[in-house]
């Protein structure tokens, strides 16, 4: 049985939880993990599948609408026996035998959650909901890939599990935010009543290769920016902090997360923390130093301060970031730079 911390301290379950398939026991056939992973068509996501993949007993089933994600993103693995890619959308009931769901289904940027509210908050309820209806049915265990944002703009910082945070439950970041919190509220009441191995994982900012270009967070925007020859737009006051953990190192976490005997919520993240315009300063001189940086008008209920308290993570789970700031953008310039068609000054 999973040891509950952080929110969840000293919770026990009502239940044990369900059995997964019998195949799991068998004396003389060893059946393959079956891993969902909703949302794998996107940035996180389809690294996770890529990680997950290497693992040849592994099989991987892909869920994903398409709404922020791509199938380019898991294009080298369509037609690979242990892999499978569904077009569904997870506000619908899914009927599939697995051993473990990995659930990132959700948009995680501004432009596409506050382009469509209503949507974003049914996909962190509703689809949590049936993901969690699908755990219970074939008993198996479930991650959430919960967010910072339950934080809000925190009054704590650095931030620990145990901050519950200082959230608008009416603003337009909301469907995200609280959508998020409910989310977390479910998992945990199904493990409490019906015995369902859950964890949540609380993640930061995430930047690499495959995010999408103009998906409107900072990270993205200033290399593109830069790449276009464009100015890097900080919002005001251009103080307020972020803190960025490089791909591969979140993906890291997550599988550790899910392999452990802890339900969380975890945070994982880079404790390393930026202003914004420290990160536009670095992405200038590191991409573009000839281009401008110019002070834009910031948007409604930007936190001002974000930064993950990893001290859980690193004791429960062994785990902190590897990969430095300056290590990563290089990594991730060049695959903007081939997607964008720019070549390098030398090339």
């Amino acid at each position: 049985m999973a040891n509950s911390s952080a929110n969840g301290e000293n919770q026990t379950t009502s239940k044990p939880p369900p059995l997964p398939s019998p195949l799991r026991f068998s004396k003389f056939f060893q059946s393959n993990m079956r891993i969902l992973v909703t949302g794998g068509a996107g940035f996180i996501g389809s690294h996770l599948v890529d990680r997950l993949m290497e693992n040849e007993k592994n099989e991987v089933i892909v869920v994903d609408n398409y709404f922020t994600g791509s199938k380019d993103n898991l294009k080298r693995w369509i037609g690979h026996p242990r892999f499978e890619l569904i077009r569904h959308d997870v506000t619908e009931p899914l009927l599939v035998e697995v051993d473990q769901i990995y659930h990132l289904a959700c948009p995680a940027s501004p432009i596409f959650y506050k382009y469509n509210p209503v949507k974003t908050i049914k996909t962190n309820v509703i689809g949590t909901l049936n993901m969690l209806g699908l755990a219970k049915r074939v008993g198996a265990r479930i991650l959430l890939t919960s967010t910072s944002e339950v934080y809000g703009d925190p009054l704590i910082h650095p931030q620990p599990e145990s901050y519950w945070g200082n959230v608008n439950p009416i603003g337009v970041r909301s469907c995200y935010d609280e959508g998020k919190r409910v989310a977390e509220t479910l998992m945990f009441d199904y493990h409490r009543q019906h015995g369902i191995e859950i964890r949540i994982a609380r993640i930061f900012n995430t930047y690499g290769p495959r995010m999408n270009i103009d998906d409107g967070r900072v990270v993205s925007n200033f290399i593109a920016q830069a790449l276009r020859g464009e100015a890097l737009t900080v919002q005001k006051p251009g103080t307020q902090t972020r803190s960025f953990c490089y791909v591969s190192d979140m993906v890291d976490g997550l599988i550790r997360l899910m392999e452990g005997e802890n339900t969380g919520p975890i945070n994982i993240g880079n404790p390393g923390e930026f202003t914004m315009l420290e990160l536009a300063e670095t992405v200038k001189e590191l991409i573009s130093p000839e281009v401008e940086i110019k002070m834009v008008e910031n948007t409604p209920d930007d936190p001002r301060q974000r930064k993950p308290d990893i001290t859980k993570a690193k004791e429960l789970l062994g785990w902190e970031p590897k990969v430095k700031l300056r290590d990563g953008l290089p990594l991730m310039e060049e695959d903007f730079r081939l997607r964008l068609g720019v070549p390098k000054d030398n090339e």
